[in-house]
């Protein structure tokens, strides 16, 4: 199991034949709570950020975009590997989060920003890209990449326990029926995330400006406590946009189901990569 930093969580995954950037303004609804957001977000395993460090060619730094950066968490991962980090985050409390820890971020959504002539080796998407439009956003990194330049999304993918997930998506249907939002992948763990990912890797030949993309995976596992889950699942999309008492709906029958467990749980978890270098010609 790689090193991460504690604390962990996930996010729940599209609907395999959603729009997720269609509804951005769940993606927006973050930065109510930067702060929680910040503590209990998912880090990244040492071994994919090593792997995208490793296209550096030269003695400088490697430049990275951080797209939808949030909170800085995979920008100061990369920080701390010696890459120089430029965040585009398009909620404003979630940046300024991101500046406190010294990621310099810029606010604006990924298809408006502009790289007013910057170039990147690498374009970077922790959490994120399914909140982009596909195929804007694979052309947008198409432009902002030196040749050479790697393109890469990623997500932490967790599989919960099948009574965990049965309260978990109980609660959802009831609380907020018309979520765009796949909590059942989380039974299917990577599985669930293969439509999101040949979505993305279809977006990246449209534009023909990389070569073939390839999947990563990087597998790992964490424990949980029953307060640390319910901590972490307040970041959700989801129950950012509901009010108190359904909030506090959700958190009861999500906490007895672990309660009724041991008051724990541990999650195999999968990060899932999807990534493509810029051809020279692209």
């Amino acid at each position: 199991m790689p090193t991460l930093p504690p604390p962990f969580g996930a996010q729940p995954h599209a609907q395999p034949n959603a729009q997720p950037h269609a509804h951005r303004q769940m993606a927006e609804s973050f930065g109510v709570d930067a702060g929680r957001y910040d503590r209990t977000r998912p880090r990244y395993p040492a071994p994919l950020i090593d792997r995208i460090v490793a296209g550096r060619s030269g003695p400088d730094p490697l430049s990275v975009l951080d797209v939808g950066c949030g909170t800085g968490i995979v920008a100061r991962q990369l920080q701390a590997a010696g890459c120089r980090v430029l965040g585009v985050e398009p909620d404003e409390r979630m940046a300024e989060k991101a500046r406190a820890h010294g990621v310099e971020a810029e606010v604006s959504t990924f298809e408006s920003w502009e790289p007013a002539g910057r170039a990147f080796d690498a374009v970077v998407a922790g959490q994120a890209w399914h909140w982009i439009d596909p195929v804007a956003g694979a052309a947008k990194a198409g432009r902002t990449l030196r040749a050479g330049g790697r393109l890469a999304a990623f997500w932490n993918v967790p599989r919960l326990p099948d009574d965990l997930t049965t309260a978990l998506a109980g609660a959802y249907r009831r609380v907020a029926p018309d979520s765009p939002i796949d909590v059942g992948a989380m039974r299917r763990g990577a599985d669930g995330y293969r439509a999101p990912a040949t979505k993305a890797a279809d977006a990246i030949r449209e534009t023909g400006k990389f070569g073939e993309p390839e999947q990563w995976r990087f597998d790992w596992e964490w424990t949980y406590t029953r307060d640390a889950w319910l901590d972490q699942m307040r970041t959700h999309g989801i129950l950012t946009r509901l009010p108190a008492d359904r909030v506090a709906e959700v958190l009861a029958e999500v906490g007895a189901a672990i309660d009724a467990r041991g008051g724990g749980f541990t999650a195999p978890y999968a990060t899932v990569v999807v990534t493509a270098v810029r051809g020279v010609d692209g």
